[in-house]
């Protein structure tokens, strides 16, 4: 992985970067994530807000309430829907503010390799999660969330 990291939407009407190390690659199985990737999960790629910059474009905002119970917020190119990047909604928690990129927008995703999987009760029996990787039935609590950010513990390989 090299600094700093860029990527965007589908036609490049979207673009960011992003100047520092992720505290998270995550692989998440739920049917939210399911239906919006178009795939058996989504890969998401956790940052401190502060390393996040939009560089061109004004994505679409969209918010929901997860399977979590969680409410959300998903940007999107108003051109292409492509979901670029997300964060919890403002006042949800007490966790400090991050974003969420979508790892199969960024320019180089060579480098990914989930070292979490969330929702793994709804994952597709042929998704083979490895035993050495952290993973939850569900959603982590944002307790254990909030403290494995913190302390950098789950970090991308």
């Amino acid at each position: 992985m090299k600094l700093p990291l860029t990527g965007g939407c589908l036609c490049g009407s979207v673009r960011y970067e992003i100047t520092g190390v992720p505290n998270m690659v995550y692989a998440c199985h739920c049917t939210d994530c399911q239906k919006m990737s178009g795939s058996a999960f989504s890969i998401g790629v956790v940052f401190p807000e502060v390393y996040f910059r939009l560089t061109e474009g004004e994505p679409k905002p969209y918010a929901r309430l997860a399977e979590s119970g969680h409410r959300l917020e998903a940007w999107s190119c108003p051109i292409c829907g492509t979901r670029t990047f997300g964060s919890p909604r403002k006042g949800e928690g007490d966790a400090e503010a991050v974003r969420t990129v979508r790892g199969g927008t960024l320019d180089d995703s060579s480098w990914l390799v989930p070292s979490i999987h969330f929702w793994t009760r709804s994952a597709h029996p042929w998704v083979k999660i490895p035993d050495e990787v952290t993973s939850f039935e569900t959603q982590p609590s944002r307790e254990w969330i909030a403290a494995s950010f913190r302390e950098r513990t789950i970090l991308p390989r």
